[in-house]
């Protein structure tokens, strides 16, 4: 079975998008590289690297350092689809970091958005 097209589009194009999302909403970029570095493992310079290097985002999983063990608790709806539900482990993931976005853009809270934890 061929994997879904969003598994080889790079990290570097959907970015700038999450980043503009959340602007758009009076938020900032370090809120989104606060939620995407909780939720994988990647500090600041690794982002960086994942970004210049345009990798894509089976690869950008595939090498994060570490998944949250809270990813688990990210429910909700995006794109019209339960994220606790999405049966792909990668779609999993891409979904999660959606939600994570989505979240920032509301302006909720970053304990809520961090499920009670911190990033770092």
């Amino acid at each position: 079975m061929a994997g879904h097209r969003i598994f080889t589009t790079s990290f570097a194009s959907i970015y700038p998008l999450y980043i503009a999302k959340v602007e758009r909403k009076n938020h900032t970029k370090a809120e989104v590289d606060q939620v995407i570095t909780w939720l994988t493992g990647y500090d600041d310079a690794g982002l960086q690297q994942v970004l210049d290097d345009e990798t894509d985002l089976e690869t950008f999983f595939a090498q994060a350092p570490a998944l949250n063990p809270n990813a688990e608790l990210i429910t909700g709806v995006i794109c019209g689809h339960r994220v606790e539900e999405i049966e792909d482990p990668l779609m999993q993931k891409i979904r999660y970091m959606d939600k994570l976005v989505d979240e920032v853009a509301k302006g909720k809270k970053m304990t809520s958005i961090l499920r009670g934890s911190t990033a770092a």
